[in-house]
């Protein structure tokens, strides 16, 4: 079944105060390591969506199968880009979308929730990070047109709010992985990855930290393995209505 990855990468990065996608990170950039992922994946095709720093964002980024397009109206809010990933799209039978500053969801992740979606075939589905909801989220064409109608930030979260009785959650056994919004932030992903930005210079590239990665068990450092789902594929609760108040606390 076709399954399009949307990889979004447009943010404007006001509070890093510079394009976080172009950030490096191990042999690429923030951004790269994210479609690198994606690329890797089962996924039938993967859209990439730049827009704040796009020239910056493309320079870092050695695609094998993506495709990148523009979003010239990122400063309206992410939903915007929302909508530029599914212009490009196009038609599929479900979208599933990625943080483009998420390093830690990886192909791993994005398999299991993806053929957990498959399994049932929900409206939606939601990754649940040992109870706490996150990225990615798939979408079903029946949610297509409620995507279309988004409008600004956070949008996605809201309608998973109004619309929690039709989402199902995928259980992965790892910790919420962490967006890159603020220099601090970037400074722990590469802690988590065994990297270490240069301290004297914040456009330097990330260098390898000696010594065993501290990363968790599961991620890229040990090989990439299947998350553990529970039975079915999903928790034990079909939805997240029961979750509105993580939501309000981890959404971005």
């Amino acid at each position: 079944m076709a399954g399009c990855g949307i990889v979004l990468g447009a943010g404007a990065s006001r509070r890093l105060g510079r394009p976080k996608q172009s950030l490096p990170f191990g042999d690429t950039t923030v951004l790269g390591w994210v479609v690198r992922d994606l690329e890797a994946s089962v996924l039938d095709r993967v859209v990439v969506v730049v827009g704040g720093g796009a020239e910056e964002a493309r320079a870092g980024l050695a695609v094998s199968r993506a495709e990148v397009v523009s979003n010239d109206a990122y400063a309206s809010g992410c939903s915007s880009s929302l909508q530029a990933g599914l212009d490009a799209a196009g038609d599929c039978e479900a979208v599933v979308l990625v943080l483009g500053d998420m390093p830690g969801v990886d192909a791993g992740v994005v398999d299991a929730v993806w053929h957990g979606w498959a399994r049932e075939r929900p409206w939606a589905t939601v990754t649940s990070y040992r109870g706490e909801p996150g990225h990615p989220f798939v979408f079903s064409a029946a949610a297509f047109p409620t995507l279309r109608g988004l409008h600004g930030d956070k949008a996605v979260w809201r309608i998973l709010d109004t619309e929690g009785h039709r989402v199902a959650r995928v259980a992965v056994d790892r910790p919420l992985p962490l967006d890159v919004d603020t220099w601090d932030d970037y400074q722990e992903v590469c802690r988590q990855f065994g990297f270490a930005p240069d301290p004297g210079e914040r456009a330097s590239p990330a260098r390898r930290v000696e010594g065993p990665p501290q990363v968790d068990e599961q991620s890229r450092a040990s090989g990439r393995r299947e998350p553990e789902l529970d039975r079915g594929g999903r928790s034990a609760a079909g939805g997240v209505g029961e979750d509105s108040a993580r939501l309000r606390h981890a959404r971005r």
